[in-house]
């Protein structure tokens, strides 16, 4: 209930007994007040060194909870609950230490006084005087496994004040006469053990639900907070949370009505909403923002479509007119509601009323002022001069006119003063007595009492359409920004681009410097910075990481690494995190605009991270399920391709060693010849083999150099010759090519290659024909066989990998991959290749190779 009732010494009491029945218990912090009897009971129990932090030139000893996570003990004592760290700690408070410890799986004991809990310290300030600065939300409480009353007398406790057991003489003394009365801590006595009791019986109905046991407890309730920019938006929010303790832990919104036709609320206004929304989510509280201009209706069709059954809304000293007309927001609750009970918190009359928020005077509004003034200047010309030339004319439609052209350009304000200036203009020169303010007839005081409040409810009218074209305008650039942002993201190529987009467009929202960090490995890395580069210091970083690995806003306004210059965010994707942004400190007003644009920017460049690196990684399965296909299909080749020449080369050497000497001289001699060609034929398979694995893992390295093809085809076909066997190879080459820059020995390798797909497919005593000329861009290599020939509906694919134009069965011809690799050779070069067949009745096949000249030959030189 209080400091002194011995809350630290019964827990260091009881940390002693866990530590006898053999434990690991460790005090991670005891504040004992010097007092010798808590001081005592540390014997004997691990004590953690605390850590020491520089502020404001002095050392302050506070909390180590990086050594507490890294000692990871069965039980932690931290003592209390509510102390502010000093700035610049992880945390600012070390509740919040304590949430961290507690998610890494350590036990935690730790004390707490009642008048520190946040939705009682309106009650403990009227009953006290005393503001409580440290606070803890009431839902961390509710989260205890168990709560223990440590409970004494105030009597008791007085009686130990007295003899110096809580404080020293003189602050015993003043304590004594200022929070430790008696009746004071008999109020909060009572506070303490309901607050326990509501506890125990919260736990209560958790294992009768656990175990399905129908109980007697009040089922139903649900609680709907309604609060607005004003003084009492906290007082609300912490009434509800009182509220819905009382009612067994019912359900509870904190709701706040967005009116679109009203004005827009002045930047303390939106600060205390956000701070008022902040502190409902840390008491536990859901929050919703409705939009509607009837708040009423807002609101009890809301509560209709949830199942609401309490309201709760503040109510200050309305006008009393309002009140007989019905017209607050109470009186208009009361009359709507059907089944809903409605709570009225009024405003404490021991603090002042707090003063409308005053919109700072600006340029433009003198100029609109100064402008209204002309309008009616302008129509008292008009006035004058229609007043000369005609006898009977109705001159207060003329300022009207004046009040609704102001109201229209500059809003309500410059619309009133214009109505004012009309009024006053108009009584001094067009009413008797003229020239004076005097009105000489009751008719023209009607008339003039009418025409004041046209003018006045023209100009509001006019003024308040203004608000609500600028709110319009607002959102729809909002709505227009977001487009275009989104289609911005959606063009970005890539992680990288994206995130560079993303941090463009938040920080022209936030008006901001922006940064985005994405995962690599175990850490983060500065992705992306605008408006120009960026370098995040180690607070910073810190702030960062924790958003990325608890996916909650870390840095300043939070409640994690305050004081960091930045403010991080998670972008949570649909599938999990994508990274993490952050802007600059104090660039965004909570509850503003800009922070709502700004937020959901970062949600569409969650999505489209998440996108980006989904692509990615699509791109990247895609190669493996190819380059997977391509193992499987080499491995079936490699199969028998490799298998049955080395069975002919195994079988012939066997026969040698065993027989040779019994042999004939010609069976030798063709036994080694037979040797001789499968070891060709194998070292041709293991040729093509390496090119195509060169050619697939993106290996191959291109050495250009000025060549002549004609050399290049002289020395192909004589490496081939010994294979051609009763074949012919005729050469047609022009006296002069151009040469051309290329890799020698790929362009060699690959004709090499079509001159075997060529004497593997053209009967014995056939033609082959190697022929080179030129055109204007290009010089043209042309291979012509007299085979069969290849079908029209094949010439597409015969370039393609293990692809063979007989039976699956024959594989005599080789393993189909030397076209393949000469149609990769030729590309890297940056050439051409295709196949044209038939050539001459019905058989023959054409292999044409085209290869880019570095300068285009004029064409008188052909």
């Amino acid at each position: 209930m209080s400091p002194g009732v011995g809350k630290t010494y019964e827990m260091l009491r009881a940390a002693r007994r866990r530590k006898a029945e053999g434990d690991d218990v460790v005090v991670g912090v005891v504040e004992t007040h010097g007092r010798r009897e808590t001081e005592s009971l540390l014997r004997g129990l691990e004590v953690m060194a605390r850590q020491p932090t520089d502020y404001k030139s002095r050392t302050l000893m506070e909390f180590d909870i990086d050594g507490a996570l890294a000692r990871r003990p069965g039980l932690l004592l931290v003592d209390e609950y509510a102390h502010s760290n000093v700035p610049g700690s992880r945390h600012p408070k070390r509740w919040q230490d304590v949430e961290e410890i507690l998610a890494a799986g350590v036990d935690v004991w730790t004390t707490l006084n009642v008048q520190h809990l946040e939705s009682l310290s309106d009650v403990v300030l009227r009953i006290t005087g005393v503001r409580q600065r440290e606070t803890v939300p009431d839902g961390v409480l509710s989260k205890a496994d168990d709560i223990e009353v440590i409970d004494i007398t105030p009597e008791e406790l007085r009686k130990r004040l007295a003899e110096g057991k809580v404080y020293v003489p003189e602050t015993a003394r003043l304590a004594s006469e200022n929070f430790f009365k008696v009746e004071n801590l008999t109020a909060l006595r009572e506070m303490a053990l309901r607050r326990a009791a509501q506890t125990v019986d919260d736990h209560l109905v958790a294992t009768l639900r656990e175990k399905g046991v129908q109980g007697p407890w009040a089922a139903g309730e649900r609680i709907v907070v309604l609060i607005g920019g004003d003084g009492m938006a906290a007082e609300l929010v912490r009434t509800g949370r009182r509220l819905s303790d009382m009612m067994m832990d019912a359900p509870w919104t904190v709701a706040h009505v967005d009116r679109p036709s009203a004005s827009s609320s002045g930047a303390a206004r939106a600060a205390r909403l956000a701070e008022a929304l902040k502190l409902a989510e840390q008491l536990g509280a859901r929050t919703v923002v409705l939009s509607g201009d009837d708040v009423v209706r807002a609101v009890m069709d809301y509560a209709h479509q949830n199942n609401v059954t309490q309201i709760v809304l503040g109510k200050r000293r309305d006008n009393r007119l309002r009140e007989l007309l019905g017209r607050s927001l109470a009186a208009e609750l009361l009359r709507m509601s059907r089944g809903v009970a409605i709570h009225i918190v009024t405003d404490r009359a021991v603090e002042a009323a707090e003063p409308p928020a005053r919109r700072p005077l600006k340029a433009t509004d003198l100029a609109g002022y100064a402008i209204g003034v002309g309008f009616v200047g302008i129509a008292t010309a008009l006035a004058l001069a229609l007043d000369q030339s005609f006898e009977r004319v109705d001159l207060g439609v003329v300022y009207l006119s004046a009040v609704l052209a102001a109201g229209v350009l500059y809003g309500l304000r410059p619309a009133l003063a214009a109505a004012t200036a009309a009024f006053l203009v108009y009584n001094f020169l067009f009413l008797q007595p003229r020239y004076s303010f005097a009105i000489g007839s009751p008719t023209d005081i009607l008339t003039l009492l009418v025409f004041w409040a046209v003018a006045l409810v023209t100009g509001y009218l006019a003024g308040r359409v203004k608000e609500q074209a600028r709110r319009a305008q607002r959102r729809a650039s909002a709505v227009s920004a977001l487009l275009a942002a989104s289609q911005t993201l959606t063009d970005a190529d890539g992680v990288t681009e994206t995130a560079r987009v993303l941090a463009e467009q938040t920080a022209a929202a936030a008006g901001a410097k922006a940064v985005v960090l994405l995962p690599q490995g175990d850490d983060l890395t500065l992705a992306a910075s605008a408006p120009h580069a960026e370098t995040l210091g180690s607070a910073a970083m810190a702030a960062a990481r924790w958003a990325w690995e608890h996916g909650e806003p870390a840095g300043h306004g939070t409640g994690t690494l305050p004081n960091t210059p930045w403010t991080f965010r998670p972008l949570q994707g649909v599938r999990g995190r994508a990274g993490v942004a952050g802007v600059e400190a104090e660039a965004l007003a909570p509850g503003s605009d800009e922070e709502r644009l700004a937020i959901a920017l970062l949600d569409q460049g969650a999505v489209a991270l998440e996108r980006a690196r989904l692509a990615g990684e699509a791109v990247e399965t895609e190669s493996l399920r190819r380059a997977d296909r391509f193992r499987g299909a080499l491995m079936n080749s490699v199969s028998h391709d490799l298998r049955t020449p080395l069975s002919t080369v195994l079988g012939a050497s066997t026969t040698l060693i065993d027989y040779g000497d019994t042999l004939k001289p010609e069976v030798r001699d063709d036994l080694m010849l037979s040797i001789r060609e499968e070891a060709e034929r194998l070292n041709r398979y293991v040729g093509d083999l390496l090119d195509m694995t060169r050619l697939e893992g993106g290996g191959l390295n291109v050495r250009s150099d000025w060549v002549d093809v004609r050399d290049v085809l002289n020395a192909a076909a004589q490496r081939v010759s010994r294979r051609l066997e009763n074949r012919r190879t005729t050469r047609d080459f022009p006296a002069q090519l151009s040469l051309v820059m290329l890799d020698q020995g790929l362009l060699e390798q690959a004709v090499v290659n079509i001159l075997e797909n060529a004497i593997a497919y053209s009967p014995d005593g056939s033609t082959i024909e190697l022929a080179a000329y030129e055109d204007r861009g290009s010089v043209v290599i042309s291979i012509e066989d007299e085979g069969k020939g290849i079908p029209t509906a094949e010439l597409e694919r015969v370039f393609d990998k293990f692809r063979r134009m007989e039976e699956p069965t024959d594989r005599s011809k080789g393993a189909g991959l030397g076209l393949a690799i000469s149609k990769g050779f030729v590309e890297a070069m940056g050439g051409r290749i295709a196949a044209a067949s038939p050539i001459v009745d019905g058989h023959g096949t054409r292999i044409l190779i085209s290869l880019p000249k570095a300068i285009a030959t004029h064409r008188d030189l052909l």
